[in-house]
């Protein structure tokens, strides 16, 4: 090959898996459900892969999506896309066909990897998705085509800055919108995270418990590989807090991720102290709020590790801020300070800094930063107005520097000309002895323009706290004008398979409370 034939080729995210095999071949990679990867195994496979796409048809650029339950193929697939240059589509398998055809469509994927679980819900949508032509099914059509594919690894050239990633956001507010992110993204994102946290040698197995569709397990994977670690995944269904106790046992598991709802039943897991922990260094949450009483019942349940909150957003690949250490505690409710390489203010709505201690949004620049919205011009422009990138997330910053999220901006409610943040009364309100979880959601209000009504699941059902309780609670550590007007009592909050409660239905379905607090708050 001569000179001028040459292409420049940076640093991949399959590169990490390729330089591991050489160097440590027989590492686990991956542990799934008593089973796994070695490092030489996932690359053998992971180069099969690649070569039955290249040869069905999958080029630099392409779009493969993949829609199925957690599992070692779907990390598979995800490694041999990126490898060919083209671009992963991770889909998530609790969509309607409706809503796998419109990420389909969207995304104008080419091939698609599927299950047995999610074959069906496939088959319904493939028909609004014109690009599509081919499928894979994991079991017995996918182990064949690898059976028979060449193991010579192909050679394509990627660079850094093609996209790796196309991740669909949770759309609570409206139709999904793809985030492209690119090997340097996410690979930025690994080096950061590592050297951030202070990863050490005893930094070898990280379990992610997160669907692989989320940019919570995606990225949180590649720290690990960029490592030469173990990752551990959880199967997806219904989550089994005592299983996953034993599984993190087992795995001498050193760091694990979870979102508050599951670490909320981990922590209740009974003789919780009794377990053999000594391996688990770092316990992490993220991807949805968490109420202070929830906080200290990790650290109380975990006394020898330490917790981490992690914050951000699917388009910055994904973490911004970190709390740890000792900050857990002396600053518990703040999700800490920028992690490294990201670069933040806190602005108004003409992009003025407000002063330390004031509410603005928190809006980045970072080398993790997602190139745009795919296929969307306009509302990647909206994203990046004035340079910097646009979180939609409402803060204040204290005066060392640790940043508290106060609300979502859409989500923020306007009572009588007043700003209430419904994560300060949520937070509030979490900490009553009989509420198990909150949402505050806006309704129309006759007088004051907009109310804040708090729909309350409680600790028992059949014992629900009364509004006059909840009333005078809140009344005791809130403002007047901050205090929900009116409460309904739910048995589970509705919630989007990352964990967010789904503010929007909630307003569809609670336009009045079912229980009436003091009409004088």
């Amino acid at each position: 090959m001569t000179t001028d034939q040459q292409t420049w080729r940076g640093m991949t995210i399959s590169d990490q898996l390729a330089r591991h095999a050489r160097s440590t071949p027989d590492a686990a990679a991956l542990r799934f459900a008593g089973t796994g990867r070695t490092y030489r195994e996932l690359e053998d496979r992971v180069t099969r892969l690649a070569a039955v796409l290249a040869d069905r048809g999958v080029g630099h650029g392409d779009r493969v999506a993949v829609l199925a339950l957690n599992g070692l193929e779907v990390v598979e697939t995800f490694l041999a896309t990126v490898r060919l240059g083209a671009i992963a589509v991770p889909v998530n398998f609790r969509l309607v066909a409706d809503e796998v055809a419109y990420v389909l469509a969207d995304s104008g994927a080419v091939a698609l990897v599927v299950d047995p679980a999610t074959a069906g819900t496939a088959a319904k949508a493939r028909d609004r998705a014109p690009a599509l032509t081919t499928v894979l099914t994991v079991g017995a059509d996918y182990e064949a085509a690898l059976a028979g594919a060449d193991p010579t690894p192909v050679e394509r050239a990627v660079e850094e800055s093609d996209p790796a990633f196309l991740m669909y956001t949770s759309g609570t507010t409206g139709k999904p919108k793809g985030a492209v992110l690119t090997h340097r993204n996410l690979l930025m994102h690994a080096f950061s995270h590592v050297a951030h946290l202070g990863w050490s040698s005893d930094d070898r197995v990280s379990l992610y418990g997160a669907p692989l569709f989320h940019i919570a397990a995606v990225s949180g994977m590649l720290p690990t590989l960029l490592y030469g670690g173990t990752f551990v995944f959880t199967r997806s269904g219904a989550f089994d807090p005592a299983a996953t106790l034993d599984e993190i046992v087992a795995e001498r598991v050193s760091s694990c991720f979870f979102v508050p709802a599951a670490w909320q039943a981990v922590v209740a897991v009974p003789g919780i102290a009794e377990r053999d922990l000594s391996a688990l260094r770092r316990i992490s949450w993220g991807a949805a709020p968490a109420s202070t009483t929830l906080l200290r019942s990790m650290m109380a349940a975990f006394p020898a590790a330490e917790l981490v909150t992690a914050f951000g957003q699917t388009e910055c690949a994904p973490v911004t801020c970190f709390l740890r250490g000792e900050d857990a505690l002396r600053k518990i409710g703040s999700v800490g300070t920028p992690m490294l390489n990201v670069e933040v203010r806190v602005v108004d709505e003409a992009m003025v800094d407000v002063p330390r201690g004031e509410v603005g949004e928190i809006v980045y620049r970072s080398p993790m930063v997602m190139r745009g919205y795919w296929g969307k011009p306009d509302a990647t422009a909206e994203a990046f107005t004035g340079g910097w990138f646009h979180s939609g997330d409402l803060v204040r910053q204290d005066e060392d520097g640790y940043f508290f999220v106060v609300d979502r901006k859409k989500d923020m409610i306007i009572s009588g000309g007043e700003n209430v943040y419904c994560a300060e009364v949520e937070d509030v309100l979490a900490a009553h002895p009989d509420v198990a979880e909150v949402a505050l959601i806006g309704v129309p209000d006759a007088r004051w323009g907009e109310a804040p009504l708090a729909v309350v699941a409680p600790r028992d059902p059949a014992a629900p706290p009364s509004p006059a309780e909840l009333t005078a609670w809140c009344r005791e550590r809130l403002a007047g004008y901050k205090c929900p007007r009116e409460f309904t009592v739910v048995g589970a909050l509705p919630r989007n398979p990352s964990g967010k409660v789904l503010k929007t239905q909630l307003r569809q379905q609670h336009s009045a409370g079912s229980l009436v607090a003091d009409p004088a708050v």
